[in-house]
């Protein structure tokens, strides 16, 4: 479970340290606030929900301070985002580029958009469970997955042709 959310959390702030880091805030969230747990609901939905707050936290802070360079972490150069071909290993060099491409396209979707389709596609969540987590309708989340894809497609039509 922690791996899984280590690796949301990666995804979402592209980052290894800043995902470590709200990765543990998360469990003392959970540690803290284990009395308002309802009996009864999935223990990872309220997991998310708590790590996805926190990452948001994290995001509109870092908008307001400007990140130190020395902060710089080689391991987001590392990507689970990835458009696999059915090439040969002689085209990892635009399979870099795509997988970068693709890493791009997700971070400059909006906050709403992008939260619905690393938990949609990189977490395997289903629409109900994205919805309790991110405090919508599972018409609202098939809504933002529909318009992430149109977005995503749009910036990688080089790539799907």
């Amino acid at each position: 479970m922690a791996g899984a959310l280590r690796g949301f959390l990666y995804r979402y702030t592209q980052n290894g340290h800043d995902a470590g880091d709200l990765a543990q805030e998360t469990f003392v969230r959970i540690y803290q606030h284990r009395a308002r747990f309802r009996p009864g609901a999935r223990f990872s939905t309220w997991m998310f929900q708590i790590a996805l707050n926190l990452a948001r936290s994290r995001a509109r802070w870092q908008k307001r301070i400007p990140p130190d360079s020395l902060d710089w972490d080689s391991e987001t150069q590392n990507s689970k985002f990835q458009i696999y071909s059915g090439g040969d290993a002689g085209r990892s060099e635009s399979r870099g580029e795509r997988t970068a491409a693709v890493k791009t396209a997700i971070a400059a979707l909006p906050p709403d958009l992008r939260d619905a389709v690393i938990l949609a596609e990189y977490e395997e969540k289903s629409q109900a469970e994205i919805a309790a987590i991110v405090g919508t309708t599972p018409k609202g989340v098939e809504t933002r997955l529909y318009r992430a894809r149109q977005h995503l497609r749009k910036a990688l039509q080089k790539y799907l042709q």
